[in-house]
């Protein structure tokens, strides 16, 4: 356990699981909330917020996702299932329970909400309330791609395609790539420091990461949508709340909150005045309105 250089009185350790070994920050005493990072970030994107939700008196949990930051990357295999956010969602109550929460809390950006979703439709009585942040359901979002979409999110296409196409080219220049998919999304400049940038690159340079990665992205393309098509009937029954950024691709091109009442029994939804990084471009504003659902 050392003390972290990215969120202010939290330790970060690795705890081997039955699976894996999980890489995660915590900190504080009260409440438990697990907080799932995104694509290209790692635990540290929630820098600016988890310090705020110890200090409103919750136990805060912030792991790197598996493939991500200094958790395992395992092997994959052709169907993509040990990247499927069903796996994905098994580590994170693998590590709750490990650390004796059995019911808690859940906030995921990107690519941790998705794995938030799928956490709450298979453990249900483990997910006491549920935030996604900017993001539609994976479903959704491909069964309404268009040219505009595909072309602002050309990376749901880019990362899926096989035999380690993407991973070589990203491989021949990560920091450009990086650099050039965060710019995209972040609104608010200079959001995202470097010394952040500095870390996500560490672990982008890793070709284990990179596919990683890109199996994260074919599992959602393909194996994914076979689960979420088996629950096409089912509803998450926490209390959810979207909040996705109104200058976003997601927040510009879907109607966010009609989304998730398609999935969810008990649906709010806030758009807040940047882009996609809501964690690292409107950190207050964000913890303000978590704290608000959490008590509310």
């Amino acid at each position: 356990m050392v003390a972290s250089a990215f969120l202010e009185g939290f330790d970060v350790q690795r705890v081997e699981l039955p699976e894996l070994t999980i890489n995660y920050a915590s900190a504080g005493t009260g409440p438990p909330i697990l907080l799932l990072h995104g694509h290209p970030q790692t635990h540290v994107v929630w820098r600016k917020v988890a310090p705020r939700l110890v200090e409103a008196e919750y136990r805060v949990i912030a792991p790197d996702l598996r493939g991500y930051g200094d958790s395992d990357k395992p092997t994959s295999d052709p169907s993509h299932f040990p990247y499927s956010k069903r796996v994905m969602a098994r580590d994170q109550i693998a590590l709750m329970k490990h650390l004796g929460h059995e019911t808690f809390s859940v906030v995921g950006h990107d690519r941790g909400g998705r794995v938030a979703h799928r956490l709450a439709l298979d453990f249900p009585d483990a997910v006491e309330r549920l935030i996604v942040l900017d993001i539609a359901p994976t479903q959704t979002m491909y069964a309404q791609t268009n040219q505009e979409f595909a072309t602002r999110y050309f990376w749901w296409f880019f990362l899926i395609q096989p035999d380690g196409l993407p991973e070589k080219m990203i491989a021949s220049d990560p920091e450009y790539f990086l650099r050039r998919h965060i710019a995209g999304q972040v609104k608010i400049e200079g959001s995202v420091d470097e010394v952040a940038i500095a870390e996500y690159l560490r672990s982008y340079s890793d070709p284990a990461t990179l596919h990683a990665i890109c199996e994260d992205y074919r599992a959602a393309a393909s194996i994914d949508l076979e689960h979420d098509r088996e629950d096409q009937t089912r509803r998450i029954n926490a209390p959810l709340m979207a909040i996705w950024g109104a200058q976003s691709v997601v927040g510009e091109l879907y109607d966010v909150k009609a989304t998730w009442q398609e999935k969810a029994t008990r649906v709010l939804g806030v758009a807040l005045p940047c882009g996609h990084a809501l964690p690292e471009e409107a950190p207050a504003e964000l913890t303000r309105h978590i704290l608000g659902f959490l008590t509310g």
